[in-house]
C-alpha cells in the first residue's frame, strides 16, 4: 500500500485508556495523532474505554495507531479486540504484548535466550517472603508483575523495608518480584522496524528513573550517546535487539537493560508501546539517529500495514 493509498484511510489513534498509565497515553496519544495530521493522514482521536469495539466500528476506524500504555492497551487484549475486528494495528501482536508486560514470563525468556537478566524471586499476594533465604542480599529492587512507567517499585536497603514495599507492589498486581540490586549505567535502547536505532543513557535526579523522573522536566539527565565504552555500547544494541525479539515483539519498542561496570548489560524491560511525548526516550533516540518525531511516527504507522 503507498503512502497516497494510505492517507485515504481512516486511522483511529488509541489514547487514554483504564490503566494507571491514562495521563501518559493522552499525551502520546495527541503528540502522534498531530504529527500524522501535519503529514496529511485522515486522523481520528479515539479515547478507549470498554466500549472499544463499537466506537471502533461506528468511526469507520481501518487502522489503528496504539498509543495506549500499561494495562489493556499494552498487555494483549485491545490488540486481540483489533484483530478480531480486522483492523491493522501498530506495535506488537497479542502474544508479544502480553509476555512482554508480565515481567515474569518475559525474564525467562531473556534468560532462555542468552541474556543476561537479575537474580529475583517471585512473592505473590499472601505469601511471605525470607530475606534470609533469598540467594541475593540487601539492597533489592521490589516492583509489581505487571505495570509500567516505574509504578509500584522500591529499592529496598533494609529488612524493615520489605513488607510495605511489597504490600505497595501488591497494591499493582497478585504477582510482586523481588529482584537483587544490580548497580550500572541506565541505558534505553530504541528499537524501530525490528532493528537497534540508537541508544540514551538517563541519569535520575531521584534515586531511580521513576514516574516523577520520567514525566517532570528536569527530572533526569538524558545523554546521547551513552558514556560507555564503543564495545559496551555495540553490545546494549545487540541486547536490546535481542530482547525484542526473544519476545517475538514487532515494529517498534524500548528496550530497558542495566549496564554493569564489568560490561554485562542486565535486560530489565521491553516496552511495546513506548512513550511519545516531549519528555519521552524513543523519540530522542530517534532524533539523535537522524529520524524527526513525524518521520518516526510515520514510520511507525507503516509496521501496522505490513502487519495487517
Amino acid at each position: 500500500m503507498t503512502r497516497d493509498e494510505l492517507k485515504q484511510k481512516k486511522i483511529g489513534v488509541l489514547m487514554g485508556g483504564l490503566s494507571a498509565e491514562r495521563e501518559v497515553s493522552l499525551k502520546s496519544g495527541a503528540a502522534m495523532a498531530e504529527a500524522l495530521r501535519t503529514r496529511g493522514y485522515r486522523v481520528q482521536e479515539v479515547d478507549v474505554d470498554r466500549n472499544l469495539p463499537e466506537l471502533l466500528t461506528r468511526e469507520g476506524i481501518e487502522v489503528a495507531v496504539n498509543a495506549l500504555h500499561g494495562r489493556f492497551g499494552e498487555d494483549g487484549c485491545v490488540q486481540g479486540v483489533l484483530e478480531l475486528l480486522g483492523i491493522p494495528y501498530t506495535g506488537s501482536g497479542v502474544m508479544a504484548s502480553a509476555l512482554a508486560m508480565n515481567k515474569i514470563f518475559a525474564r525467562q525468556l531473556f534468560a532462555s535466550a542468552g541474556l543476561s537478566v537479575a537474580r529475583c524471586v517471585v512473592v505473590r499476594r499472601g505469601e511471605s517472603f525470607d530475606l534470609d533465604a533469598a540467594p541475593f542480599s540487601l539492597p533489592v529492587v521490589i516492583k509489581p508483575s505487571q505495570e509500567g512507567s516505574s509504578m509500584g517499585i522500591t529499592i529496598v536497603k533494609t529488612a524493615e523495608q520489605v513488607a510495605s514495599a511489597l504490600e505497595l507492589a501488591h497494591g499493582y498486581d497478585t504477582e510482586a518480584l523481588v529482584e537483587e540490586f544490580i548497580a550500572g549505567q541506565e541505558i534505553q535502547i530504541g528499537i524501530l522496524e525490528d532493528e537497534a536505532i540508537g541508544a540514551i543513557e538517563i541519569v535520575p535526579k531521584n534515586e531511580f528513573y521513576d514516574y516523577e523522573a520520567k514525566y517532570t522536566q528536569g527530572g533526569a539527565e538524558h545523554i546521547i550517546p551513552p558514556r560507555i565504552s564503543p564495545a559496551s555500547l555495540k553490545q546494549a544494541l545487540e541486547t536490546g535487539k535481542k530482547a525484542h525479539l526473544s519476545l517475538g515483539c514487532s515494529g517498534y519498542s524500548r528496550v530497558d537493560l542495566l549496564v554493569h561496570r564489568c560490561g554485562i548489560c542486565y535486560v530489565l524491560e521491553v516496552n511495546t508501546l513506548p512513550g511519545m511525548t516531549a519528555l519521552s526516550l524513543l523519540p530522542e533516540i530517534a532524533q539523535a539517529a537522524g529520524i524527526g518525531f513525524e518521520d518516526l511516527v510515520e514510520r511507525i504507522l507503516a509496521t501496522a500495514i505490513r502487519q495487517g
